[in-house]
Parts: C-alpha cells; sequence; structure tokens
C-alpha cells in the first residue's frame, strides 16, 4: 500500500470531520494543525442548543434563494473554519495551518475553488494562521497564503461571493 502525503492525510481528515456537517446546501469540515499536531476540527453548524437546518429541514438562505458569498447574517451555521478557531488557544494557532474540504449538497460533490468566505478570512487572518490549504478534490488542493488576504482585501474592492 502506497503511504498518502501528509497534505491529503490532513485534508483526508478534514473531509472526515465534514461529515458531522448540518447545513444543507454546503457542508465543510477544517482541522488546524501546528508542529504536525491536531490542535482543533470544525464543522459547519448551529450554534450549540439551537436546531440545526437539517433538524428543521430548511435553508433560510435557500429559502431566499440568496447567493453564494452573501447574507450570512442569515445563515443559521456556524462555519467550520470558525469553529475550529473558537476551539483552539490563539497561542497554538499563530503559524498554524488550516486545512479545508468542502462539498455541494445534495450529492456531495467537491466544491471545485472553494474558499473562505470573508467573515472566515477575517476570522483566520485574526487567528494568527500562516496557510489554509484547501481541496478541490480527492488528490488536488490549493494552498493560500493568508498573508495573501491581508494584502489583497476583496472588501475594499466591493467583490462579494467567493
Amino acid at each position: 500500500m502506497e503511504r498518502r502525503d501528509k497534505i491529503n492525510y490532513y485534508l483526508d481528515i478534514a473531509e472526515a470531520v465534514s461529515k458531522r456537517s448540518t447545513c444543507l446546501r454546503r457542508i465543510y469540515g477544517a482541522v488546524i494543525v501546528k508542529n504536525d499536531e491536531i490542535i482543533s476540527t470544525g464543522y459547519v453548524g448551529a450554534p450549540r442548543g439551537r436546531k440545526n437546518c437539517s433538524d428543521l429541514n430548511y435553508c433560510v438562505r435557500e429559502k431566499l434563494a440568496i447567493p453564494r458569498g452573501e447574507r450570512y447574517e442569515l445563515c443559521r451555521s456556524v462555519h467550520a473554519e470558525m469553529n475550529a478557531i473558537i476551539s483552539a488557544p490563539r497561542e497554538k494557532m499563530l503559524g498554524a495551518t488550516l486545512y479545508l474540504v468542502g462539498f455541494e449538497m445534495p450529492g456531495m460533490t467537491y466544491i471545485a475553488k472553494s474558499s473562505s468566505c470573508s467573515m472566515c478570512k477575517r476570522t483566520v487572518i485574526n487567528a494568527g494562521i500562516e496557510q489554509v490549504i484547501i481541496r478541490d478534490d480527492e488528490e488536488n488542493y490549493r494552498i493560500v497564503q493568508v498573508s495573501e488576504w491581508i494584502e489583497n482585501d476583496e472588501s475594499l474592492e466591493g467583490i462579494r461571493g467567493y
């Protein structure tokens, strides 16, 4: 058996974490790693104690036909990146890598060219995470330096979605 490369190993773990997601539109899993140690994990779901969209059998943003990347204040869920960051001490996230995997629902197809939303980008920046590795398909991924998100601030240009 051929040994899995380390990046895809951590992306595989993020993919497994995503299976706990409760969103009906898109599910994501995130894993924060530093020095080959998993610091925390996160998936998409409603705040603790609130009903999930999967329990309600509807998505408010979908009912209102809100495009991807817009009007997150109407979403019931906390994103995977945020849930992972909430569960980790900041000193362990400084210089860490966040691994991210996302799927379109229904059908569990990889989201091509996915990225963190603008709110999650800001959260990742403030957490001190150094890079985000995003899976495009089972074998391929992109490495994003968080410094690029700082330098290329899409909010100044009015860019929406991702």
